[in-house]
């Protein structure tokens, strides 16, 4: 009998290495043999690439469409103050390179850019149409916490509950999302872990949907580029990190109209900070808790209209944020 191949690639980033491919090799009657291969990618076998010198082919890798630096990129030439993040990334997302990289798989508090993933994970699973009843469970006590001012037994659209997710980065909208969507706040959590493996996100880890500072809820500047990447392909997401404000009306307990209007907290959207002359900021993503310092993540577009992803996570304080996300969007130019 004749034992056949078959070729499977996976990912694993650590410490040690970004990238980490089995070759798996599954032969009928012929028993199986799992061969671990190093981040190489000049190698003509790697997480990149695998060659069949037999039959003169080489199999697509999972990374092949996506930014993958092991290391720091452009520190020695960008002006990013070093001292004023813990972690910063840019990607040129149609060359697929990285342009600026510090620290971006060191794992961080994610604050509210975990709702880029709550939003991924509220589409995959739900509609856009379906109705929320919220529950006491999605009420959120947490002092300084951002709310839209949900109670219990309102109804609102999944349409309605990401617009004050991601526009007003509203905790209980993502509560209120998650329970709908997971039965439970841990049973989204896991459907949001469940996503980050398939996308590649296999560094992070969350235990809720809206990013308030809990134990084992962390991200890495690379995995919540992969994150926003895979956001990107939701159209809905993107017309909504553009909005720089939003008015609803939805229902109460009793069937009565309440109102919420809200205005971005991205401060380059509403005008408080300008990006560079050639590039402009399409929308993103804000946060900030004490544990998290203040995070942003951003699309943006030179004058030719090329995308770019940019990211910061823990600068120390929010002017400090826009002025280091300015220079880091310097880099495109």
């Amino acid at each position: 009998m004749k034992c056949t191949n078959r070729k499977r690639t996976c990912f694993h980033r650590g410490a040690a290495l970004l990238c980490a491919a089995v070759l798996l090799f599954l032969m009928p009657g012929c028993g199986g043999k799992e061969i671990p291969l190093a981040y190489n990618p000049d190698s003509d076998v790697s997480s990149f690439r695998i060659a069949d010198e037999s039959a003169g082919t080489v199999a697509d890798s999972f990374a092949q469409d996506l930014c993958v630096a092991t290391g720091d990129v452009g520190t020695d030439t960008a002006e990013v103050d070093t001292e004023a993040l813990t972690a910063a990334g840019l990607f040129d997302l149609n060359r697929h390179e990285v342009l600026y990289a510090r620290n971006i798989h060191e794992r961080l508090n994610p604050a509210s850019l975990t709702k880029l993933m709550t939003a991924v994970v509220a589409l995959k699973y739900g509609n856009t149409e379906d109705t929320i009843t919220v529950t006491q469970d999605a009420m959120i006590t947490e002092s300084g916490a951002t709310l839209c001012g949900l109670e219990v037994g309102d109804q609102l659209t999944l349409n309605q509950a990401l617009h004050a997710l991601l526009i007003a980065s509203a905790n209980d909208a993502a509560a209120a999302i998650a329970i709908h969507i997971g039965g439970s706040i841990e049973g989204f959590a896991d459907l949001m872990n469940e996503e980050a493996v398939a996308i590649g996100a296999t560094n992070s880890h969350f235990v809720n949907p809206h990013g308030l500072t809990a134990d084992n809820h962390y991200v890495t500047a690379y995995d919540m580029y992969l994150i926003f990447n895979e956001a990107l392909k939701y159209d809905l997401i993107t017309e909504i990190i553009h909005m720089t404000n939003y008015e609803t009306v939805y229902m109460d307990s009793e069937g009565g109209s309440k109102t919420f209007s809200f205005n971005t907290t991205n401060q380059y959207l509403s005008g408080t900070y300008k990006a560079p002359e050639q590039v402009t900021v399409i929308g993103g993503k804000t946060g900030t808790t004490n544990a998290a310092g203040s995070c942003l993540i951003l699309l943006a577009r030179d004058t030719s209209g090329n995308p770019y992803i940019s990211v910061i996570l823990k600068a120390t304080a929010r002017d400090v944020l826009y002025e280091q996300m300015t220079r880091l969007l310097n880099v495109i130019t």
